[in-house]
């Protein structure tokens, strides 16, 4: 079976989000399966020099304008964030421990921490509203609780990111497939045509 797509991304990153949106529909469309990733832009940029679009003069304002732009084009629903940027280590965290119990309640909830921020305006870096949503599908909030606090859960993340820059990750939504990088969703046409053709 051919090996899956690493989508690596921040739950803070509306690019992000909408490509999530995509991501597992058009990998099927070619036989392929997902690898979801989430990652720390915060830690991203500090390597790249880089810093959250919407707070660069200029480009900011226009960012915030594509992103609506870009969720009309997917047909994906979008509203932006009043608190934004925002932190998502718990929600990342939590995406790992859902994970390493079952992959697809931790893809599940993935799509629901997303939807929470920019679907919903809900603060997803608040740790309650990360847990509430874990919890609705089937964690224990303690148990949750327990992990988020303890530093097993904190490494795990960090090796996750560390891993990330390792393999030359700058951004949100970057996705491999084959040894081949791409990196934001404007980038899905070319990479359906990749996975279509094996190449170009």
């Amino acid at each position: 079976m051919p090996d899956p797509l690493d989508f690596y991304f921040d739950f803070s990153s509306p690019y992000g989000y909408l490509a999530s949106e995509k991501i597992d529909e058009l990998a099927a469309r070619h036989g392929r399966t997902v690898r979801w990733r989430p990652i720390l832009l915060g830690v991203v940029f500090k390597h790249t020099g880089a810093a959250p679009l919407t707070l660069v003069p200029l480009k900011g304002e226009y960012s915030e304008h594509d992103f609506s732009r870009s969720a009309r084009f997917l047909d994906v629903p979008y509203e932006h964030p009043e608190k934004f940027p925002l932190a998502t280590q718990h929600a990342a965290r939590t995406y790992y421990w859902l994970y390493d119990q079952d992959a697809e309640t931790a893809r599940a909830f993935a799509h629901s921490v997303f939807r929470a921020l920019y679907v919903e305006g809900r603060d997803v870096s608040d740790r309650d509203v990360v847990m509430e949503v874990a919890a609705g599908h089937g964690a224990d909030r303690d148990t949750l609780a327990e992990a988020l606090a303890a530093p097993a859960l904190k490494a795990r993340l960090k090796g996750e990111v560390d891993a990330a820059l390792a393999r030359g990750v700058f951004g949100s939504p970057y996705i491999v497939v084959d040894g081949e990088p791409f990196f934001g969703v404007d980038r899905l046409p070319q990479l359906e045509r990749w996975l279509a053709r094996g190449g170009f």
